[in-house]
Parts: C-alpha cells; sequence; structure tokens
C-alpha cells in the first residue's frame, strides 16, 4: 500500500500564503491508496476555518483520505460538531463505562446550548481493501478541549482496543496528533499507555503530527520483543514559526521489505512553490 502523509494545514490565520492549487497538484500528482493527515487542519477550530480545510481535503484524488483532529482542532466547544460536518463524518468509538473517564472536558454539559455531540472525543476506526489486502487505520483523539497538551483517556483507550479485538485485518496503523516517543513543550503525558495499546494490538507503523517537524524513528523493546516506528512529519503551513519544516511523506509499499519513504520539502518563493524531493530511508517491512 503506499499512503501519503500530510499534517498540520492550520487553516485559517496561520494558514501559509502559497498557492494551494499548486500544492494540490503536487499532491494529486503521487499514486496514494490511502492520505492521512494527522490534525490541526484549523487554527482556532473556526467553523470557516473547517469549511476551508473541507474544500482543500475534498480536493486531493484520492478515496480514502483520513483526517484525524488536533489540539488546534479543538478550541471550540462545537469543534466535534464541525468536524463531524465539514472532515469526517465517523463512526465514533464512545466508552463503553463513561463514569470510568477521567479525562478533562470529555463530556459537555446539559446546560450549555448550540451544542449537537456533547462528547469531545473523536476516536475512531477505518477497514480499508486495497488489492485485496486490508488495513485497519486506528485514530485516536489524544487532545483535550481548549488545551495544546496530549492526553488519552485509559477508558476511552479500552474502548478502542475492544473494538480492534472484532475485527479482522492484514496491517493495522496508529494515527494520533501528539508524538508518543518524543516530548516537546506541548506534550503527550500519558504516552506510556498509548505505547501499551501499540504493543497489545502489534501496531508497527504510528503516525503523527504537532511539532512541525520532521523525525521518523523507531523504537525496540528488547524485553518484551516488540518494535514500532514512529512517522512524525512537518507542516503544510508555511509562516507559523520561522523554522518550520515545510513537508509531505509519501510511502511506498508500507511495512515490505522494499518499502520507501519520500520526503517532499516546500519551499516557498513569491507566489511560487519550489518542491524538492528526496528518499530518506528504507525500511525493512
Amino acid at each position: 500500500m503506499n499512503i501519503l502523509h500530510i499534517s498540520d494545514l492550520h487553516f485559517g490565520s496561520r494558514h501559509w500564503e502559497g498557492n494551494d492549487a499548486i500544492l494540490l497538484e503536487k499532491l494529486n500528482s503521487y499514486s496514494a491508496d490511502i492520505v492521512i493527515n494527522t490534525g490541526d487542519s484549523t487554527t482556532d477550530a473556526l467553523e470557516s476555518e473547517f469549511e476551508a480545510a473541507s474544500n482543500f481535503l475534498n480536493s486531493i484524488k484520492c478515496e480514502h483520505v483520513i483526517s484525524i483532529v488536533g489540539n488546534h482542532d479543538k478550541r471550540n466547544m462545537r469543534s466535534q460538531d464541525f468536524f463531524q460536518e465539514y472532515i469526517n463524518k465517523v463512526d465514533r468509538i464512545h466508552p463503553k463505562n463513561p463514569e470510568k473517564c477521567t479525562k478533562n472536558k470529555l463530556f459537555i454539559d446539559g446546560i450549555t446550548v448550540g451544542v449537537k455531540d456533547r462528547f469531545t472525543d473523536i476516536n475512531f476506526i477505518k477497514k480499508i481493501s486495497i488489492n485485496g489486502e486490508s488495513m485497519l487505520v486506528v485514530c485516536l483523539d489524544t487532545n483535550e478541549l481548549y488545551k495544546d497538551n496530549g492526553n488519552v483517556d485509559e477508558e476511552v483507550l479500552n474502548s478502542v482496543s475492544y473494538e480492534i479485538d472484532q475485527l479482522s485485518y492484514d496491517q493495522v496503523i496508529l494515527l494520533n496528533h501528539h508524538s508518543v516517543l518524543e516530548t516537546d513543550s506541548d506534550p503527550l503525558f500519558n504516552s506510556s499507555r498509548v505505547i501499551d495499546f501499540i504493543e497489545k494490538h502489534n501496531i508497527q507503523h504510528v503516525f503523527c503530527g504537532h511539532t512541525h517537524k520532521l523525525a521518523i524513528m523507531k523504537t525496540i523493546d528488547l524485553y518484551h520483543q516488540y518494535f514500532f516506528t514512529q512517522y512524525k512529519i512537518g507542516t503544510l503551513n508555511s509562516h507559523s514559526h520561522p523554522s518550520d519544516t515545510n513537508m509531505f511523506l509519501f510511502y511506498e509499499n508500507l511495512g515490505k521489505k522494499e518499502m520507501k519513504i519520500n520526503l517532499i520539502r516546500i519551499f516557498l518563493d513569491g507566489d511560487q512553490l519550489i518542491f524538492k524531493e528526496e528518499v530518506v530511508a528504507m525500511a525493512n517491512g
């Protein structure tokens, strides 16, 4: 399977000043079976930003475009409503035992008006078949409403695990916004909880965004004898921070011995975009 990986578009006041049509033409030049977008499609989770992000994502020519939420996408009490309306209408996984949940603002109180869905997490699973091979795409919401730090609720994670156990598949990958292998100024505090989840389901490929920095890392647990690779990508916005890595990744033959990772860097020159491509890693399946 070939996967195109984008992240951190930040539609709104921090979206780039480049030509989106040129970028879309470049994205659509790759033969992707699946396009994954690992969060922060918006800047402040405004409805107009979700709508703009939707227009962009819907212009990507791929049957399977899967987007998850980032911390910037949860800066609005109606974020979950907007995400469902404009980005992905998905079958979200709700906790089987809500009374055991401890994540802050996981539920919006019944007094608040104007909110359709009062459960704020957006966790879901997509099962996709490509050339006779089934891929399970597990999407975790590592974000809290109004916060930049990451947090995963244990009871929600248990409920996602239960749903995975009901399915059969050939490959499984994990999408979450925050990194599970690194810390930064806004880290995922309970990353060990997610790592245990990764081991339980033998997930070997984890995709994330958030920091606007490229990092491809493999971790090996010698005691438990398992490993996984984390692919942390840069951003598709160009001027929120001077040191941002403007880029996207294209993975050919994911999980196979002949797997190839293509890094496409993006440079803004006036109203023109310059693309520089290189093979950044060769990975064994």
